[in-house]
């Protein structure tokens, strides 16, 4: 079923009632069929975390979809508008939407506030608003909406949020973020927006007419090197968060982190050339990254301690194996 289909079955002008059993199928049909870098539930996922997981995601593909799948900016404001009134009436305890309806027990049971939610709605506002970023700041800003409340929520979900860990988290979910721009710079600019900083660009030398061009240049290149830096510093300050999440969720936290290099990683073994393909990861390099951390977690268990903070860099080999059999 398309998002226009579900738009239409549960949007602003739908009666169309869902029971509890009906809303949790939902948001697990909707987090085990879409595409992204990495699953959000994986089989080591804890089952009691996977129904919070699969509603938090279910929220997030709602307003993502509300932003980009509509095709009309002032159409989009106007149903995210809807969105955060299906959310602040969730709180209120008058859940309609299934994805509210699953997202409620979630909120109650892990005691979340409304805070990242809203955030996030403001972050797919603003991708209605502001279509290019001058400044790496500016970008950074954005980050604090668009990806630093998802961390926040999984810290709740793992009952381990504090300031010190929210601002861990901050790092690679930011991080994670820049890492998707830098993979997406042409599928994001086919959708008119550019996330590369004209600040960045100019001092590179990179011209807007050879990136509205996608000319590959080696200006190009050296620019794209020093964004995947930058954001391969912060995943490395990052990744002392898994240390800090007891039990197995820390798999979760560690995977994320560990894509999250994998993907800067490929787009480094591709000498930064992402404008003529997108690098992507392959199927067995996700089941590489996912061994590494059920390994990390089974020592961390017959130790009777958190896991440990993996190498902050995966390994590079020449023959690009196992970390890619083609985030």
């Amino acid at each position: 079923m398309s998002f226009q289909d579900d738009l239409r079955r549960y949007g602003p002008e739908s009666s169309t009632p869902a029971t509890r059993d009906e809303a949790l199928a939902y948001c697990a049909r909707l987090a085990a069929t879409h595409y992204e870098n990495f699953s959000v539930i994986t089989w080591l996922t804890p089952r009691e975390h996977r129904p919070a997981f699969a509603s938090i995601y279910g929220f997030c593909r709602w307003a993502d979809d509300l932003g980009d799948e509509v095709g009309d900016p002032a159409e989009s404001l106007r149903l995210l508008d809807w969105w955060r009134g299906e959310l602040r009436r969730m709180y209120d305890g008058e859940a309609r939407h299934p994805v509210m309806i699953a997202l409620a027990e979630t909120v109650s049971r892990h005691e979340i506030p409304i805070a990242p939610f809203e955030a996030l709605i403001d972050a797919f506002e603003q991708d209605q608003r502001v279509t290019e970023y001058q400044t790496f700041a500016q970008l950074l800003d954005y980050c604090v909406r668009s990806a630093n409340p998802v961390g926040h929520l999984v810290l709740h979900v793992a009952g381990a949020y504090s300031a010190e860990n929210a601002a861990l988290s901050d790092e690679t979910c930011s991080a994670l973020q820049l890492a998707n721009f830098w993979q997406d710079v042409a599928r994001d600019l086919a959708i008119g927006r550019i996330y590369l900083p004209k600040e960045d660009r100019d001092r590179f030398g990179y011209p807007d007419s050879d990136l509205r061009s996608l000319r590959f240049t080696p200006e190009f290149a050296a620019l794209l090197r020093f964004e995947v830096e930058r954001a391969r510093g912060m995943l490395e300050r990052g990744r002392a968060l898994v240390a800090r999440i007891r039990g197995p969720l820390a798999v979760d936290v560690d995977l994320f982190s560990r894509g999250g290099l994998a993907i800067l990683d490929r787009i480094e073994a591709r000498g930064y050339d992402v404008l003529s393909s997108r690098p992507a990861l392959g199927k067995w390099t996700k089941v590489a990254l996912l061994a590494r951390a059920a390994v990390g977690l089974s020592l961390s268990r017959w130790r009777g301690a958190a896991p440990a903070a993996a190498p902050a860099v995966l390994e590079r080999s020449a023959a690009g194996a196992p970390r890619e059999a083609r985030p």
